[in-house]
């Protein structure tokens, strides 16, 4: 059901770093025309190739980024509160490269695109957001490039546990946050090379239970996946 912004929701989209610093008119006229819709789990919102209406902001839930060819599926990433989603397609007016689709009850706002380019065309502070926020995405692709081309299945599977590990402030015991399922295509693995990967990890001190990551040898762990910032830090 669509249903207009609440004020929790106005101020949730306005501290986001994208609209922040954008003036109070510009940011009214972003907003007059948005509302608010809560999906159920496993909804598609877009899909790739499809006219880039809306620029979507997560404010409750999960969204999955997938793509598909030749039968074959990918998941490109994952989109929680508050979060964006997709910049790029917006400000061009281009098709949107990528589908999405609820993993939970989710609530978003949907923003007009024609909308969004107005703005970038009459505000300068938001100009400037868009293209710091498309340069933080282009640099993210392009360490998640190195990730793919660069290493092995298993050494793309052991930072991705010392990146979910610093996240959690470096705790030795943590719960992915995906399925198995999910994290495989991510890691552009099968899900039977995943299992393989995990019992690979074993030695290097990564005890697995269900859901549930143990660290028990962070020096050896990290020895063997050479963790590198310019590939593994995404906020810089």
């Amino acid at each position: 059901m669509r249903v207009a912004m609440a004020q929790t929701d106005y101020s949730a989209v306005r501290d986001l770093r994208l609209f922040a610093e954008m003036s109070d008119a510009a940011f009214a006229d972003l907003v007059r025309a948005a509302y608010v819709q809560t999906f159920p789990p496993q909804i598609q919102l877009i899909a790739e190739g499809d006219p880039s209406d809306f620029l979507h902001v997560v404010l409750d839930g999960a969204v999955e980024l997938f793509s598909e060819w030749n039968r074959r599926e990918t998941v490109m990433a994952t989109v929680r509160p508050t979060s964006t989603f997709i910049l790029a397609a917006s400000i061009r007016d281009a098709p949107y490269l990528m589908s999405a689709r609820t993993m939970e009850k989710s609530r978003v706002v949907l923003l007009p695109s024609q909308d969004v380019r107005a703005a970038f065309v009459a505000d300068s502070a938001f100009a400037r957001a868009i293209v710091s926020e498309l340069a933080q995405c282009y640099r993210s692709v392009v360490k998640n490039t190195k990730d793919l081309k660069l290493r092995t299945s298993l050494e793309r599977l052991a930072n991705y546990l010392l990146r979910q590990q610093r996240a959690r402030d470096g705790s030795a015991t943590f719960d992915l946050p995906t399925d198995k399922r999910r994290l495989a295509s991510r890691l552009g693995m099968t899900p039977e090379n995943l299992s393989r990967a995990f019992k690979s990890l074993q030695p290097y001190g990564v005890d697995v239970s269900g859901g549930t990551i143990t660290i028990n040898d962070q020096r050896d762990l990290e020895g063997f996946a050479k963790p590198d910032a310019l590939i593994d830090d995404y906020t810089t």
